[in-house]
């Protein structure tokens, strides 16, 4: 995997109605943003990054959807590919370690919980630490609706 340079790095897990975007500090050692938006907010967004934050490059897994989202970033910036596979499954898992869960749903089992928001953002942190190779942690972040 090729170094992009100095700066931020965002990461971004594509969807055909949703994607998961994330983004890095300049010396990326935390997130500053997690996100999830509708397609063509997260091309605005990256668009958006990229003046603000001279942002270095995308990560992008390879699963579906990325082709089409490499041709749009294609000139913008630099696209890192990386493996994209079980990321939706890490993606829950991890979704409960930051958020753990209260309540009831604290006496599920593990795969029987489901997050009560889309956790396409979680998957886009994913893909970027294993581009980097090790964990991120994340901005501060209301705890997410739980019913009792």
């Amino acid at each position: 995997m090729h170094d992009p340079g100095r700066g931020p790095l965002a990461a971004l897990d594509p969807g055909r109605c949703k994607c998961g975007l994330v983004c890095t500090d300049r010396q990326r050692t935390c997130l500053v943003h997690a996100l999830v938006l509708p397609p063509e907010a997260t091309l605005a967004r990256l668009h958006h990054w990229r003046r603000e934050d001279r942002l270095a490059a995308v990560v992008l897994g390879n699963g579906t959807g990325s082709r089409h989202w490499r041709q749009q970033l294609e000139g913008l910036l630099p696209v890192l590919m990386v493996e994209e596979k079980s990321t939706t499954l890490e993606g829950r898992r991890r979704y409960w370690e930051l958020f753990p869960p209260r309540g009831w749903i604290r006496l599920l089992q593990m795969g029987l919980r489901q997050p009560p928001r889309d956790w396409d953002d979680v998957v886009a942190q994913l893909l970027l630490e294993r581009w980097l190779r090790r964990p991120l942690p994340r901005p501060p972040q209301p705890a997410p609706f739980t019913p009792r």
